[in-house]
Parts: structure tokens; C-alpha cells; sequence
């Protein structure tokens, strides 16, 4: 399916139509998300996400890599960071030869939990998206793949 040559400013358009589009979607889901998580695991979005980012890194992560990796502060990633620990989900290990510095690592109750959190959002997911088929999902997922991926470093 080959789309008609536009004009750059036609173009223009059909560009912010597809982002609005994109973002549309992209809210939904991720509200969808955001309640399935809170009624099934009591739990939040962004608490997922820190778990699976320290999932990924079974040694755990200084809290500076781990803000870097999420894209937030240090001071959102403490406050999760801190209820997790509470929680018993996650510990703080010192690092040896930097008393300033702290990692972070699943415990293996916290393993457990994000496993069976991850499974669940998986499903979540594929339900969100039914209507996609599988060739669709890797069309999408090629094109999209092929814009920047840092939109900040194409402005400097």
C-alpha cells in the first residue's frame, strides 16, 4: 500500500494528524494500564516500571543509572524506591569504595511479584491491542522502530 505523494505542507499535516493519532493511543492504553495495575496489584505505573528496569539488571542499579534509564528524577525514583523497600520488594546494597552511592536490586520477593505483574501486563497489552494483527503489530513496530530515537539530539 503505497501512499500518494503530498505536498510538504499536506505532508506537514498528515505528520501532526498521525502524532495526535499516536498520542491518542498511546494515552488510552497507558490509562487502562495504569488502573489494571492499581486493581489488581495495587500498585502504579511508574512502580512497574522501576521494577522492570531492576528486573533487567538482576545486579541491581546505582539510583543515578536508574533515574537515567526511566527518564525521571532522582527524587521520583527515591520516593519509589523507598515504598519498595518498605515493601520488602527492594534493597539498597552499599557500594564498596563510594559511601555516597547506593545500588538497587530486586529482592527475590520482588522477582516474584514483577513476574507475575509482567505476565498480567503482557495480557493487558495483547487485550489493549486486539485488533491489531500480527503483521500490522510488525509493520507499526518497523516503521516506528525507523524514527529518531532522541528527538532532543536532532535539535542541537
Amino acid at each position: 500500500m503505497t501512499a500518494p505523494q503530498l505536498k510538504p505542507e499536506t505532508l506537514s499535516k498528515e505528520r501532526l494528524r498521525l502524532w495526535l493519532r499516536m498520542l491518542r493511543v498511546t494515552r488510552q492504553v497507558e490509562a487502562a494500564l495504569r488502573e489494571k495495575l492499581r486493581l489488581e496489584f495495587d500498585s502504579t505505573l511508574p512502580r512497574f516500571d522501576v521494577m522492570a528496569a531492576l528486573f533487567r539488571e538482576r545486579e541491581g542499579l546505582k539510583m543515578n543509572e536508574l533515574s537515567k534509564r526511566l527518564r525521571v528524577s532522582n527524587g521520583n525514583v527515591t520516593g519509589i524506591v523507598d515504598r519498595l523497600a518498605e515493601d520488602g520488594l527492594v534493597e539498597r546494597i552499599a557500594i564498596e569504595g563510594d559511601r555516597r552511592a547506593t545500588r538497587v536490586r530486586l529482592t527475590p520477593a520482588g522477582c516474584d511479584a514483577f513476574t507475575v505483574m509482567a505476565q498480567a501486563h503482557e495480557g493487558w497489552v495483547n487485550e489493549l491491542l486486539d485488533g491489531v494483527d500480527a503483521e500490522d503489530a510488525h509493520h507499526i513496530g518497523e516503521l516506528l522502530h525507523g524514527l529518531p530515537a532522541d528527538t532532543g539530539a536532532q535539535q542541537r
